[in-house]
Protein backbone atom coordinates (compact mmCIF):
# COMPACT_ATOMS: atom_id res chain seq x y z
CA UNK A 1 0.00 0.00 0.00
CA UNK A 2 0.93 3.69 -0.11
CA UNK A 3 1.20 6.32 2.62
CA UNK A 4 1.10 10.02 1.79
CA UNK A 5 4.34 11.19 3.38
CA UNK A 6 5.35 14.70 4.40
CA UNK A 7 8.97 15.10 3.31
CA UNK A 8 9.63 18.82 3.74
CA UNK A 9 8.10 22.28 3.47
CA UNK A 10 5.28 22.12 0.90
CA UNK A 11 6.38 18.66 -0.16
CA UNK A 12 4.48 15.39 0.06
CA UNK A 13 4.82 12.13 -1.86
CA UNK A 14 3.44 8.61 -1.95
CA UNK A 15 5.72 6.09 -0.25
CA UNK A 16 5.27 2.36 -0.27
CA UNK A 17 4.61 0.56 3.00
CA UNK A 18 3.61 -2.96 3.99
CA UNK A 19 -0.12 -3.66 3.97
CA UNK A 20 -1.39 -3.60 7.56
CA UNK A 21 -2.98 -6.76 8.90
CA UNK A 22 -5.16 -7.53 11.90
CA UNK A 23 -2.79 -8.38 14.76
CA UNK A 24 -5.30 -9.03 17.53
CA UNK A 25 -8.94 -9.93 18.03
CA UNK A 26 -9.82 -6.30 18.82
CA UNK A 27 -8.36 -4.71 15.69
CA UNK A 28 -9.73 -3.56 12.35
CA UNK A 29 -8.29 -2.52 9.01
CA UNK A 30 -9.97 0.40 7.24
CA UNK A 31 -9.60 2.07 3.86
CA UNK A 32 -10.15 5.85 3.89
CA UNK A 33 -12.79 6.89 1.33
CA UNK A 34 -12.96 10.63 2.15
CA UNK A 35 -9.96 12.28 3.81
CA UNK A 36 -9.24 15.94 4.45
CA UNK A 37 -6.68 18.24 5.97
CA UNK A 38 -6.92 19.29 9.59
CA UNK A 39 -6.23 22.97 10.21
CA UNK A 40 -2.91 22.03 11.84
CA UNK A 41 -1.85 20.21 8.66
CA UNK A 42 -1.59 23.61 6.99
CA UNK A 43 0.96 24.65 9.61
CA UNK A 44 2.86 21.38 9.16
CA UNK A 45 2.93 21.78 5.37
CA UNK A 46 4.16 25.35 5.77
CA UNK A 47 7.08 24.08 7.82
CA UNK A 48 5.89 25.35 11.20
CA UNK A 49 5.59 21.99 12.95
CA UNK A 50 7.99 20.73 15.62
CA UNK A 51 8.57 17.23 14.22
CA UNK A 52 11.16 16.57 11.56
CA UNK A 53 10.02 14.82 8.36
CA UNK A 54 9.47 12.33 6.89
CA UNK A 55 6.24 11.00 8.35
CA UNK A 56 2.83 9.80 7.17
CA UNK A 57 0.29 12.62 7.10
CA UNK A 58 -3.42 12.90 7.79
CA UNK A 59 -5.76 12.45 10.73
CA UNK A 60 -9.25 13.23 9.43
CA UNK A 61 -11.26 10.73 7.40
CA UNK A 62 -14.32 8.61 6.90
CA UNK A 63 -13.21 5.08 6.02
CA UNK A 64 -14.65 1.75 4.97
CA UNK A 65 -13.94 -1.26 7.15
CA UNK A 66 -12.12 -3.99 5.21
CA UNK A 67 -11.25 -6.53 7.92
CA UNK A 68 -11.92 -7.06 11.63
CA UNK A 69 -10.62 -9.23 14.45
CA UNK A 70 -12.71 -12.03 15.88
CA UNK A 71 -13.85 -10.06 18.95
CA UNK A 72 -14.95 -6.89 17.15
CA UNK A 73 -18.73 -6.47 17.54
CA UNK A 74 -19.64 -2.87 16.65
CA UNK A 75 -18.46 -2.72 13.03
CA UNK A 76 -18.12 -5.14 10.13
CA UNK A 77 -16.45 -5.17 6.72
CA UNK A 78 -18.21 -2.75 4.40
CA UNK A 79 -19.28 -0.32 7.13
CA UNK A 80 -18.49 3.38 6.78
CA UNK A 81 -16.89 4.75 9.95
CA UNK A 82 -15.33 7.87 11.40
CA UNK A 83 -11.76 7.24 12.55
CA UNK A 84 -10.83 9.46 15.53
CA UNK A 85 -7.45 11.15 15.30
CA UNK A 86 -6.12 9.84 18.64
CA UNK A 87 -5.53 6.20 19.48
CA UNK A 88 -7.42 4.99 22.55
CA UNK A 89 -8.35 1.68 24.15
CA UNK A 90 -11.73 2.60 25.61
CA UNK A 91 -11.19 0.64 28.84
CA UNK A 92 -8.43 2.34 30.87
CA UNK A 93 -9.45 4.77 33.60
CA UNK A 94 -8.82 7.84 31.44
CA UNK A 95 -10.84 6.44 28.55
CA UNK A 96 -13.70 5.50 30.88
CA UNK A 97 -13.65 9.14 32.06
CA UNK A 98 -13.83 10.29 28.40
CA UNK A 99 -10.20 11.49 28.40
CA UNK A 100 -9.50 9.55 25.23
CA UNK A 101 -6.56 11.76 24.16
CA UNK A 102 -4.81 10.60 27.34
CA UNK A 103 -5.26 6.83 27.03
CA UNK A 104 -2.79 4.98 29.25
CA UNK A 105 -2.82 1.76 27.20
CA UNK A 106 -0.75 3.40 24.45
CA UNK A 107 2.25 5.75 24.54
CA UNK A 108 1.48 9.33 25.55
CA UNK A 109 -0.13 11.39 22.74
CA UNK A 110 -0.50 8.42 20.36
CA UNK A 111 -2.17 9.65 17.19
CA UNK A 112 -2.49 9.35 13.44
CA UNK A 113 -0.79 11.84 11.14
CA UNK A 114 2.41 12.47 13.12
CA UNK A 115 4.94 10.15 14.80
CA UNK A 116 3.92 11.16 18.31
CA UNK A 117 3.39 8.37 20.84
CA UNK A 118 4.57 5.78 18.36
CA UNK A 119 4.23 5.32 14.63
CA UNK A 120 0.56 4.75 13.77
CA UNK A 121 0.64 5.99 10.18
CA UNK A 122 -1.62 8.59 8.65
CA UNK A 123 -5.17 8.70 7.36
CA UNK A 124 -4.01 9.78 3.90
CA UNK A 125 -3.04 6.12 3.38
CA UNK A 126 -4.54 3.37 1.27
CA UNK A 127 -5.08 1.24 4.39
CA UNK A 128 -4.96 1.98 8.13
CA UNK A 129 -4.75 -0.30 11.18
CA UNK A 130 -7.11 0.57 14.04
CA UNK A 131 -5.90 -1.21 17.21
CA UNK A 132 -9.12 -0.88 19.26
CA UNK A 133 -11.95 -1.07 16.75
CA UNK A 134 -14.91 -1.19 19.14
CA UNK A 135 -13.56 1.66 21.26
CA UNK A 136 -12.45 3.92 18.43
CA UNK A 137 -14.58 3.53 15.32
CA UNK A 138 -17.91 5.37 15.08
CA UNK A 139 -20.35 4.18 12.40
CA UNK A 140 -21.38 6.98 10.05
CA UNK A 141 -25.15 7.51 10.39
CA UNK A 142 -27.16 6.76 7.28
CA UNK A 143 -27.86 9.84 5.20
CA UNK A 144 -24.64 11.64 6.11
CA UNK A 145 -22.26 12.24 3.22
CA UNK A 146 -18.71 10.92 3.88
CA UNK A 147 -17.33 13.96 2.04
CA UNK A 148 -19.14 16.38 4.34
CA UNK A 149 -18.16 14.41 7.45
CA UNK A 150 -14.53 13.75 6.50
CA UNK A 151 -13.58 16.22 9.26
CA UNK A 152 -15.57 14.44 11.99
CA UNK A 153 -12.34 12.73 13.08
CA UNK A 154 -11.19 16.05 14.51
CA UNK A 155 -12.17 19.55 13.36
CA UNK A 156 -15.97 19.13 13.09
CA UNK A 157 -16.28 17.27 16.38
CA UNK A 158 -13.78 19.56 18.10
CA UNK A 159 -15.82 22.55 16.95
CA UNK A 160 -18.91 20.98 18.52
CA UNK A 161 -17.06 20.66 21.83
CA UNK A 162 -15.73 24.23 21.69
CA UNK A 163 -19.18 25.78 21.64
CA UNK A 164 -22.11 23.36 22.15
CA UNK A 165 -21.66 22.57 25.89
CA UNK A 166 -21.21 26.28 26.67
CA UNK A 167 -24.37 27.30 24.80
CA UNK A 168 -26.24 24.58 26.66
CA UNK A 169 -25.07 26.11 29.95
CA UNK A 170 -25.47 29.72 28.77
CA UNK A 171 -28.40 29.91 26.33
CA UNK A 172 -28.16 32.89 24.01
CA UNK A 173 -24.50 33.56 24.80
CA UNK A 174 -22.51 36.08 22.78
CA UNK A 175 -19.70 34.30 20.91
CA UNK A 176 -16.41 35.65 19.56
CA UNK A 177 -14.50 33.54 17.02
CA UNK A 178 -10.92 34.44 16.07
CA UNK A 179 -9.79 31.96 13.45
CA UNK A 180 -7.75 31.16 10.36
CA UNK A 181 -9.24 27.87 9.13
CA UNK A 182 -12.20 25.50 9.11
CA UNK A 183 -12.63 25.27 12.90
CA UNK A 184 -13.79 28.87 13.22
CA UNK A 185 -16.33 28.46 10.42
CA UNK A 186 -17.69 25.23 11.89
CA UNK A 187 -18.00 27.02 15.25
CA UNK A 188 -20.02 29.82 13.63
CA UNK A 189 -22.38 27.29 12.04
CA UNK A 190 -22.87 25.37 15.28
CA UNK A 191 -23.23 28.51 17.42
CA UNK A 192 -25.95 29.87 15.13
CA UNK A 193 -27.81 26.54 15.13
CA UNK A 194 -27.66 26.30 18.93
CA UNK A 195 -29.00 29.78 19.62
CA UNK A 196 -26.08 32.18 20.12
CA UNK A 197 -27.49 35.70 20.31
CA UNK A 198 -24.47 37.28 18.59
CA UNK A 199 -21.47 35.87 16.72
CA UNK A 200 -18.46 37.94 15.72
CA UNK A 201 -16.00 36.19 13.40
CA UNK A 202 -12.52 37.70 12.99
CA UNK A 203 -10.30 36.58 10.11
CA UNK A 204 -8.11 38.52 7.62
CA UNK A 205 -9.26 36.22 4.79
CA UNK A 206 -12.15 37.83 2.88
CA UNK A 207 -13.46 34.51 1.52
CA UNK A 208 -13.58 33.03 5.00
CA UNK A 209 -15.45 36.09 6.27
CA UNK A 210 -17.98 35.70 3.48
CA UNK A 211 -18.58 32.09 4.52
CA UNK A 212 -19.00 33.13 8.14
CA UNK A 213 -21.57 35.74 7.16
CA UNK A 214 -23.52 32.92 5.55
CA UNK A 215 -23.63 31.30 8.97
CA UNK A 216 -25.16 34.44 10.47
CA UNK A 217 -21.98 35.93 11.93
CA UNK A 218 -20.86 39.53 11.96
CA UNK A 219 -17.32 39.72 10.64
CA UNK A 220 -14.19 41.80 10.98
CA UNK A 221 -10.75 41.65 9.41
CA UNK A 222 -9.08 42.45 12.73
CA UNK A 223 -10.28 42.87 16.30
CA UNK A 224 -9.41 46.11 17.98
CA UNK A 225 -8.13 45.79 21.57
CA UNK A 226 -11.13 46.71 23.70
CA UNK A 227 -13.59 45.28 26.17
CA UNK A 228 -16.27 43.60 24.05
CA UNK A 229 -18.23 41.64 26.66
CA UNK A 230 -18.43 38.23 25.00
CA UNK A 231 -19.55 35.24 27.06
CA UNK A 232 -17.48 32.80 25.01
CA UNK A 233 -14.40 33.32 22.85
CA UNK A 234 -12.93 30.67 20.55
CA UNK A 235 -9.36 31.17 19.31
CA UNK A 236 -8.14 28.94 16.48
CA UNK A 237 -5.13 30.76 15.05
CA UNK A 238 -2.11 29.35 16.88
CA UNK A 239 -0.98 32.92 17.57
CA UNK A 240 -0.57 34.03 21.16
CA UNK A 241 -1.31 37.68 20.33
CA UNK A 242 -4.71 36.59 19.00
CA UNK A 243 -5.33 34.44 22.06
CA UNK A 244 -4.55 37.51 24.18
CA UNK A 245 -7.16 39.49 22.25
CA UNK A 246 -9.69 36.71 22.77
CA UNK A 247 -9.31 36.56 26.56
CA UNK A 248 -9.29 40.36 26.77
CA UNK A 249 -12.66 40.50 24.99
CA UNK A 250 -14.59 38.47 27.56
CA UNK A 251 -17.30 39.57 29.94
CA UNK A 252 -16.78 38.86 33.65
CA UNK A 253 -16.48 35.11 34.24
CA UNK A 254 -16.29 34.55 30.48
CA UNK A 255 -14.81 31.42 28.91
CA UNK A 256 -12.10 31.17 26.27
CA UNK A 257 -11.50 27.96 24.32
CA UNK A 258 -8.20 27.83 22.46
CA UNK A 259 -8.00 25.33 19.59
CA UNK A 260 -4.83 26.78 18.11
CA UNK A 261 -1.56 24.84 18.07
CA UNK A 262 0.81 27.32 19.69
CA UNK A 263 4.21 26.36 18.34
CA UNK A 264 5.66 29.78 19.26
CA UNK A 265 5.89 31.42 22.71
CA UNK A 266 4.14 34.63 23.72
CA UNK A 267 2.55 36.49 26.61
CA UNK A 268 -1.00 36.67 27.93
CA UNK A 269 -2.57 39.54 29.93
CA UNK A 270 -2.68 37.51 33.12
CA UNK A 271 -3.56 40.35 35.49
CA UNK A 272 -6.47 41.42 33.29
CA UNK A 273 -7.61 37.81 33.08
CA UNK A 274 -7.45 37.55 36.85
CA UNK A 275 -9.46 40.73 37.38
CA UNK A 276 -12.09 39.67 34.82
CA UNK A 277 -12.36 36.12 36.10
CA UNK A 278 -11.51 34.34 32.86
CA UNK A 279 -11.63 30.59 32.34
CA UNK A 280 -9.12 29.53 29.67
CA UNK A 281 -8.88 26.05 28.23
CA UNK A 282 -6.04 25.03 25.90
CA UNK A 283 -6.23 21.32 25.17
CA UNK A 284 -5.77 18.45 22.79
CA UNK A 285 -9.31 17.31 22.18
CA UNK A 286 -10.73 14.09 23.61
CA UNK A 287 -12.58 13.76 20.35
CA UNK A 288 -13.88 10.18 20.55
CA UNK A 289 -16.13 11.11 23.46
CA UNK A 290 -18.21 13.57 21.44
CA UNK A 291 -18.05 12.33 17.84
CA UNK A 292 -21.55 10.80 18.24
CA UNK A 293 -23.04 14.12 19.44
CA UNK A 294 -21.31 16.01 16.64
CA UNK A 295 -22.62 13.53 14.06
CA UNK A 296 -26.11 13.78 15.51
CA UNK A 297 -26.04 17.56 15.09
CA UNK A 298 -24.82 17.16 11.51
CA UNK A 299 -27.71 14.78 10.82
CA UNK A 300 -30.28 17.14 12.37
CA UNK A 301 -30.51 19.40 9.33
CA UNK A 302 -29.89 22.54 11.39
CA UNK A 303 -26.27 22.95 10.30
CA UNK A 304 -24.57 23.07 6.90
CA UNK A 305 -20.95 21.83 7.28
CA UNK A 306 -20.86 21.06 3.57
CA UNK A 307 -20.39 24.79 2.93
CA UNK A 308 -16.92 24.62 4.48
CA UNK A 309 -15.73 21.93 2.02
CA UNK A 310 -13.85 23.93 -0.60
CA UNK A 311 -13.75 21.19 -3.25
CA UNK A 312 -13.30 17.47 -3.82
CA UNK A 313 -10.47 15.74 -5.66
CA UNK A 314 -9.64 12.22 -6.68
CA UNK A 315 -7.53 10.18 -4.26
CA UNK A 316 -4.81 9.87 -6.89
CA UNK A 317 -4.43 13.67 -7.01
CA UNK A 318 -3.09 13.73 -3.44
CA UNK A 319 0.64 14.25 -3.94
CA UNK A 320 0.20 17.20 -6.28
CA UNK A 321 -2.93 18.84 -4.88
CA UNK A 322 -2.48 18.69 -1.09
CA UNK A 323 -0.03 21.61 -0.61
CA UNK A 324 -2.27 24.12 -2.43
CA UNK A 325 -3.60 25.56 0.81
CA UNK A 326 -7.34 25.39 0.16
CA UNK A 327 -9.61 25.69 3.18
CA UNK A 328 -11.02 22.15 3.31
CA UNK A 329 -10.24 19.97 0.28
CA UNK A 330 -11.60 16.43 0.51
CA UNK A 331 -9.87 13.59 -1.34
CA UNK A 332 -12.27 10.85 -2.35
CA UNK A 333 -12.15 7.32 -3.66
CA UNK A 334 -14.94 4.91 -4.50
CA UNK A 335 -16.74 2.99 -1.77
CA UNK A 336 -16.53 -0.73 -2.41
CA UNK A 337 -19.89 -2.51 -2.79
CA UNK A 338 -18.67 -6.13 -2.70
CA UNK A 339 -18.87 -6.70 1.06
Amino acid sequence: MRELTYTGRRKVEWREAADPAVRSAQEAIVAPVAATTCDVDSAILAGHGFIDPPFALGHECVAQVTDVGTEVTTVAPGDLVVVPWSVNCGTCENCRNKLTAHCTAVPHMAMYGAPIGGSWGGLFSDLVRVPYADAMLVPLPGGLDPVVMASASDNWSLSWRLVAPHLRARPGARVLVIARGSIGLYVCDIARALGASDILYVDPDAEHRKLAEGFGARTAEVLEPAKHGFDLAVEATGRVDQLALAVSSLAPEGICESAGNHFRPGELPLLDMYLTGVTLRIARDNVRAHIPDALALAASGTVTPERVVSHTLDWEDLPDALPEGHLKPVFVREVRRDH
